[in-house]
């Protein structure tokens, strides 16, 4: 009789558990990836009309600074902050709450760019207000993946991401150069406040969103937002994955960010690349990525040894920039950045799926939420450097000198970061 209790208890609870639906059946993953990629695409309708206006208006490429700096700042003071209130509060609130925020500022710039004298400091003020905006937003999202697609089908949810996110980001600057020219300015940003509109009611057609079980609820509700804020901080500092990652994806980054800007100037002043080539290298990284990406969504679970694989891919990453400083001509430099761009999408795309897995849903916006204010902070840092050296000296020489610093990194990596390495 027993036995037949235990049989019939274990049959019910085989039953309760329901393998999550693959990506592409699950519709609320699929609403949130739409969600995603549009507020993308129309991100850079407002990138590109933001930039021209403030150079038809000011003239100064100190005004364009301005703005930039301002969102540097915002990013590395409310990351964590940000990231903190995503492990607190309804992650689907957040994110219908800071779209409709976004989507009412970005209109209110429409406007105020439509208007003729309107003072440059309310632009900065209210963009500062969209990115303080998505910074919210962004962990929020990115912490309800885990539980919307589940362990399983992690791997492939994130792959999809990041192609669309490339894809939006390829074909919205292209196109949106060309509704500016066609339509103006302000109703490019027009367009950008429609998409987060559009953003705010799929997020609405989700529905509720599965949240992270939660041990001692009564004992967390008690607890201060600060002290939210300081668990997430130390646990960053003393988990192992978790340091090694804000350790190894910033660093890739302050090198990679200007490796892309030398690689325009020695486009042009080395290898005296014509406006095909000029547009072919633009489209090699982002080309490498996405087929990188491809790679890993289409393989899946199969991939087996990944943190050596991100490994291997951070070792040639730096002997590649080598090479490019020595390549003379742009067909040779072509399939060099390509490459490039392919082994870049392993070292990055890997490591967020294998934090998404590691790190506990209770604590995943908190270590995205500074992640991304590091890494905001990152690449404007190593631009800075690289620019004012590349005047000193030359690009080539920059570039020699980023592939050394990226091999030298990337040695480090395999010998301390020993935690990535040895993942499965």
């Amino acid at each position: 009789m027993d036995s037949q209790i235990s049989t019939v208890a274990v049959g019910q609870t085989q039953g309760a558990i329901k393998p999550m639906p693959t990506v592409w059946k699950n519709k609320q993953f699929l609403m949130l990836l739409f969600s995603y990629a549009i507020s993308i695409f129309g991100n850079t309708f407002h990138s590109i009309a933001l930039n021209l206006w403030v150079l038809q208006v000011t003239g100064s490429a100190k005004m364009m600074a301005v703005i930039v700096i301002t969102n540097l700042v915002l990013s590395s003071l409310l990351g964590s902050i940000a990231g903190t209130y995503a492990d607190r509060i309804n992650r689907r609130k957040i994110m219908l709450t800071t779209d409709l925020i976004s989507c009412g500022l970005v209109l209110i710039i429409g406007v105020l760019i439509y208007l003729p004298n309107t003072p440059f400091f309310l632009i900065v003020i209210l963009t500062g207000l969209v990115t303080a905006s998505s910074l919210f937003q962004s962990p929020a999202y990115h912490a309800s993946l885990i539980n919307v697609v589940g362990k399983e089908h992690i791997q492939k949810a994130v792959g999809l991401i990041n192609i669309s996110e490339n894809i939006c980001r390829t074909v919205g600057f292209s196109a949106g150069g060309i509704f500016v020219i066609a339509f103006g300015v302000s109703n490019a940003i027009f367009f950008d406040g429609i998409t987060f509109l559009a953003s705010f009611f799929l997020i609405l057609f989700v529905g509720s969103l599965p949240t992270p079980s939660r041990t001692n609820q009564s004992n967390k509700e008690k607890k201060k937002f600060i002290e939210d804020l300081v668990t997430g901080v130390r646990f960053i500092w003393n988990d192992p994955f978790a340091k090694a990652v804000i350790i190894l994806l910033p660093t890739l980054t302050l090198f990679f960010m200007p490796s892309l800007m030398l690689t325009q100037v020695m486009a042009i002043k080395v290898w005296n690349a014509n406006p095909f080539q000029f547009g072919l290298m633009e489209a090699c990284i982002p080309l490498g990525y996405m087929l990188g990406s491809g790679l890993i969504f289409y393989l899946g679970t199969k991939i087996k040894k990944r943190g050596k694989l991100i490994m291997v891919s951070l070792l040639l990453i730096g002997p590649m920039y080598i090479l490019l400083s020595f390549t003379s001509t742009a067909y040779t430099a072509i399939p060099t950045i390509l490459i490039i761009g392919f082994m870049f999408s392993f070292c990055t795309l890997l490591i967020n799926i294998i934090l998404r897995l590691e790190v506990s849903e209770e604590l995943q916006g908190r270590v995205f939420g500074v992640l991304g204010s590091i890494m905001s902070v990152a690449p404007s840092v190593g631009l800075a450097i690289a620019s004012y050296y590349a005047d000193i000296f030359s690009s080539t020489s920059v570039m020699f000198s980023i592939g050394g610093l990226l091999l030298f990194f990337g040695v480090f990596a395999v010998i301390k970061l020993k935690v990535i390495k040895g993942y499965d």
